[in-house]
């Protein structure tokens, strides 16, 4: 590795109480509240990823082999847009809101919504996409006025140390970068923080939020899940082939919300392989490891338990099966299983593997999905409108992306995140913002309303009757459930039942005269 990524040192442990307090007391000092204090830290932080280019490229290489490409376009100008996009709407997200539905009695008070920060927050990150996942929700919290302390993943070590150097242009009293791994975040856990935004396993997740529920500590947990592609006998099969592939092998399959499994129709079956082997050798022409598009695994621990997969399913090979542990390569890999509870199906492999199940119709789909993870993170239908309405109608997820592989999960302004056991929360855009920030509902009361308010004082013999008339509205529905009209409404919609209704009888009507 050269100069420009320095080595990986670990933070000592009795740092981090010190870091910790440091973050916060900058925080009770009310010096990131001001707009302009966050603009300018989003700046330095743009610029920062700027001048660190180079190094994150490098580090990126070093870490996952990932290409220039890809590390530019899903971490570095991912990064850097986002900055622009929050700079560009910052203060009219940070303005108070006028509260909505309020009765008219009520708007006296000033009803309003105040964007407040959430205080000190802890952000985790991950190592399949170490920048974007790390300084995506940095960008949230700097937006929302919180003061932050980052911890990388430790997996992706380069990446790590390269991070630090870019959080160390912001002000040092609001903002730090904790390095190492299960120790320096255990104690990590053990401080009081407003926030945890946590990205990666399931397991971790759970530690992180049983620790978190202890002192009541409110947590975003972006995870994964077993992600179903549903293919339909009636989809687009070269389209549906390209696009699965893209979105399975990219960054070496280490993609939370790519396609875990696809679920085709048996009569398609043959042709989508097809198409399959005629994207992979377009996407990689002179194959897989010899082309400076494809990624390697994270680390040798990670390799291991892939091979052991490969191993372990009862599925058979169609295309790739080739490994080399010493290079952490291994080659994109379709697998077509014949049953439910086949390892790759039950699973979450999270690399490059692709197993296809053939299904007789879409609702024998449809059952699988649901009983092979009832929440996942992403769902993939390719069909018919018809047929992927139902899919999204059926089948619940955290996110959808219709004919195509995660798009929704591509678009940086588009709110992102899991659904019941795979996650919980979401940012990106103004919802990176939001999950930062408490909306504080606050009303005035002016001292001239006393007169009007009195009803709420004891004794309170005689005012019940009439705070009753102020407030208390009356139901439009019987108690059978149904809506109920009067004479006045039954005349003016014309017996419709609803004001849309009498519209289209009054157009009918009105058309249907000579």
């Amino acid at each position: 590795m050269s100069d420009i990524v320095p080595t990986f040192t670990e933070s000592s442990s009795e740092s981090i109480a010190p870091t910790v307090s440091r973050v916060r007391n900058s925080f009770n000092s009310q010096k990131t509240k001001p707009i302009e204090f966050r603009l300018v830290q989003l700046r330095k932080l743009y610029w920062a990823l700027v001048d660190h280019e180079a190094a994150i490229v490098e580090a990126c290489k070093s870490d996952l082999g990932k290409s220039v490409y890809e590390t530019f376009i899903t971490e570095i100008d991912w990064c850097k847009n986002d900055i622009l996009f929050v700079c560009k709407n910052l203060a009219k997200w940070a303005k108070d809101e006028s509260a909505p539905d309020i009765p008219f009695a009520n708007k006296l008070l000033s009803p309003r919504i105040r964007k407040d920060p959430l205080g000190c927050v802890l952000i985790i990150g991950t190592y399949n996409f170490p920048v974007q996942l790390a300084i995506g929700p940095l960008i949230g919290a700097i937006a929302a006025g919180c003061t932050a302390i980052l911890k990388p993943s430790e997996n992706a070590p380069a990446v790590a140390l390269v991070l630090q150097k870019v959080v160390e242009v912001l002000d040092s009293g609001c903002y730090g970068c904790v390095q190492g791994g299960i120790t320096q975040t255990t104690a990590l856990l053990e401080q009081k923080w407003d926030k945890i935004f946590y990205t990666g396993s399931v397991h971790v997740a759970k530690i992180i939020a049983k620790k978190a529920a202890e002192t009541l500590t409110p947590v975003t947990l972006e995870l994964g899940g077993k992600n179903p592609a549903i293919v339909t006998r009636n989809a687009d099969i070269r389209l549906a082939a390209r696009r699965l592939l893209w979105g399975k092998f990219m960054n070496a399959g280490q993609v939370c919300i790519s396609q875990n499994y696809t679920l085709i129709d048996h009569e398609v079956l043959p042709q989508f392989i097809k198409e399959l082997k005629v994207a992979m050798k377009e996407f990689y022409p002179n194959g897989a490891k010899q082309s400076p598009d494809y990624g390697r695994i994270i680390n040798h621990r990670q390799w291991k338990r892939l091979k052991e997969m490969i191993d372990n399913t009862k599925g058979k090979i169609l295309i790739g099966g080739t490994m080399d542990e010493a290079d952490r390569f291994l080659e994109p890999t379709v697998i077509q299983v014949d049953d439910v509870n086949d390892s790759l199906i039950i699973d979450e492999s999270f690399g490059p593997i692709m197993p296809i199940l053939p299904v007789q119709n879409l609702d024998q789909a449809i059952r699988i999905a649901n009983e092979v993870h009832a929440t996942p993170l992403g769902a993939y239908p390719f069909g018919t409108k018809a047929e992927t309405d139902k899919v999204l109608q059926e089948v619940r997820s955290g996110g959808a992306s219709v004919n195509d592989a995660y798009f929704h999960g591509c678009i940086p302004t588009l709110a992102f995140g899991g659904v019941g056991d795979s996650g919980q929360g979401a940012y990106r855009g103004k919802a990176s913002f939001d999950t930062f920030t408490h909306r504080r509902s606050i009303t005035t009361t002016p001292g001239w309303m006393e007169g009007l308010i009195n009803v709420r004082y004891p004794p309170y013999k005689g005012k019940l009757e009439k705070l009753q008339k102020m407030n208390n509205s009356k139901p439009n529905f019987g108690r059978d459930g149904r809506v109920t009209f009067g004479l006045v409404s039954y005349i003016l919609t014309l017996g419709a039942g609803s004001a849309l209704g009498g519209l289209a009888r009054y157009v009918f009507a009105l058309l249907g005269e000579p």
